[in-house]
């Protein structure tokens, strides 16, 4: 299997901006969907946590990830997210991709 670059994190928001946290994550998700190399961009929560939203990506290298942040306005909403985190975001687990079937182009 050809190697590609997967990221996988969760962003916690101050109490009540979840659903703004979200929203703002899934603008970029249309801002990165021209980026070269992007395979697959979701933005997600689990209904039991009222503050966490999750990322996952799958890129076609850790360098077209790196390239999606200079994609205009993806800083713009990263300036836009930060005062509703809830601390300083965590480093994404960066998993290694080892098989799987699958056709889904959501980015």
């Amino acid at each position: 299997m050809e190697n590609k670059y997967l990221l996988h994190g969760k962003l916690t928001a101050k109490a009540g901006h979840q659903k703004e946290l979200a929203d703002i994550l899934i603008q970029a998700s249309q801002l990165v969907s021209t980026a070269k190399g992007c395979q697959f961009y979701v933005v997600s929560y689990d209904k039991e946590d009222e503050a966490s939203v999750y990322v996952t990506e799958i890129w076609d290298s850790k360098d077209d990830h790196d390239n999606s942040l200079k994609v205009e306005g993806v800083r713009e909403l990263i300036m836009k997210a930060m005062p509703i985190l809830d601390g300083p975001p965590t480093k994404g687990q960066e998993l290694e991709i080892l098989g799987g079937v699958g056709n889904i182009k959501i980015c």
